[in-house]
């Protein structure tokens, strides 16, 4: 009998161990660093909330930062905004990245980029059923193909960069972009089809030594936000209502230390690192730790997220029947 229990305290011990050994062997690609200091770091959508923020803390960690906005008036407040609090001054382009043509304007006087940070989004919350198909069309033109606009205007020079240390694409997704929400049928799809682009894209660019990483921020403290919930349908708001917001600031530093990690995916807080695990599907894991951590807790995670299906159904079927009693 105390050998049989030998055997196996040996077993469940050395199960994790090897799981952890052949994990460490297999996660690609493999772990790196990215500086920031002294490279050229740009930012679209970075004349307000979580891009200005991140041009912020960008230029204090004494990268040259350039931000890419529509307003020219709004990039100068940013730009006077950066220069008060680091004293560091940043190069301002206006373009739309619905437009290819100015985009590549905007990258050529630029210069070659080491860090493409594509945060540019916009958001109109309503059931595709009742929303005007412009609306439609705007998000994926702003949150899907500009970014493969801008992606595709950089990465001539990125690939042939002078500075042959790490490079980086990071793309602001957003916790839409990992679960589908009611209301967000367009915005889910903008941003669920940049998962595509990261992980198809970080195979073609990893000989470049170019690391893609995907944002996956909540509800943040934006004016895009204030707007947002003017027009969010109510069953929207019943669903989300457990759902924290965050700060714009805190928002960025998480994103710049995942990209300086050259981390694939990068959520912002407890609830998104869940949602990460639960959606980690075949994405890239650099971290042979992380990996260990989605294969151990995946079948628990699948039933967290299955009793979060059940209460937001729950939550739809006595929205509806309330309707039809009143």
């Amino acid at each position: 009998m105390a050998d049989f229990n030998y055997a196996f305290i040996s077993l469940v011990l050395l199960l994790p161990l090897a799981l952890l050994i052949f994990l460490y062997l297999i996660v690609r690609p493999r772990s790196v660093n990215i500086p920031l200091k002294n490279r050229h770091v740009f930012i679209t959508g970075g004349s307000s909330g979580i891009g200005l923020a991140l041009a912020h803390q960008a230029a204090s960690e004494g990268a040259r930062v350039s931000i890419l906005a529509r307003s020219l008036k709004k990039l100068e407040e940013a730009k006077d905004a950066v220069r008060l609090s680091t004293g560091i001054d940043v190069a301002v382009f206006a373009a739309d990245v619905r437009d290819y043509d100015a985009i590549s304007k905007a990258v050529d006087e630029a210069g070659p980029i080491d860090v493409l940070v594509v945060n540019q989004g916009v958001f109109v919350p309503q059931e595709l059923a009742e929303q005007d198909m412009d609306e439609v069309k705007f998000m994926l033109d702003v949150n899907l193909l500009g970014a493969f606009h801008m992606i595709k205007a950089a990465l001539p020079t990125m690939k042939n960069r002078v500075d042959r240390r790490p490079a980086s694409i990071a793309l602001m997704s957003s916790q839409a972009g990992q679960v589908g929400v009611y209301g967000y049928t367009a915005y889910s799809a903008s941003k669920f089809g940049l998962r595509g682009l990261a992980e198809a894209l970080q195979q073609e660019v990893i000989g470049d030594n170019i690391h893609i990483s995907l944002i996956f921020p909540p509800d943040t403290d934006t004016p895009g936000l204030v707007e947002e919930e003017k027009r969010r349908p109510e069953l929207t708001n019943i669903i989300a209502a457990g759902g924290g917001r965050m700060k714009a600031e805190l928002v960025a530093k998480k994103a710049l230390n995942g990209i300086k990690s050259g981390s694939f995916i990068i959520p912002c807080n407890f609830e998104g690192a869940l949602l990460s695990v639960a959606t980690a599907g075949l994405s890239p894991q650099r971290s042979f730790l992380m990996a260990f951590l989605e294969v151990v807790t995946a079948g628990i995670i699948r039933i967290v997220g299955l009793c979060f299906q059940w209460v937001w159904y729950d939550s739809i079927q006595k929205w509806h029947a309330q309707k039809k009693r009143t």
